[in-house]
């Protein structure tokens, strides 16, 4: 692991405050107890356009493609975010089911990209650092 520095810690500390930020909590908290598609279609119907669902599934999406988005850049030491959050592998293994059909509706295929690699390497990280086991059980927790 790099040695992580204060500037590290004090953007895990904000990117933590804005995760307390009212809507941001509702949408997290909608995520969490609602999102589980498994196909384009049905996201459609838990989320269409223009719903609140939609702009809850949105914030959640970006702000965790953002977050991933530092340390896939390396602005952000990976392991020390990863030591202080699991729940952009949660956002990530819940995308992940949908992501390639999403992009290919929407011809953006970078769509959550940092999402994707982020979430990956957090996965990595899991395993890694608990071991597979861990990994299987986070998986199986929040599907």
């Amino acid at each position: 692991m790099a040695q992580s520095t204060y500037d590290d810690a004090n953007l895990i500390l904000r990117l933590y405050e804005l995760r307390r930020e009212d809507k941001m909590r509702a949408a997290r908290n909608w995520f969490v107890a609602n999102f589980r598609c498994k196909t384009l279609a049905e996201m459609q119907e838990l989320c269409p356009p223009g719903s609140e669902a939609n702009a809850y599934f949105r914030q959640v999406a970006s702000y965790w493609d953002m977050a991933g988005s530092f340390v896939n850049a390396g602005v952000l030491s990976a392991d020390l975010f990863f030591m202080n959050t699991r729940e952009i592998l949660l956002v990530w293994e819940r995308v992940k089911p949908i992501h390639a059909e999403m992009r290919a509706a929407f011809k953006d295929p970078g769509y959550l990209g940092n999402l994707e690699k982020a979430g990956q390497a957090c996965a990595d990280y899991l395993v890694r650092t608990s071991g597979q086991e861990a990994y299987q059980a986070f998986v199986k927790r929040v599907s």
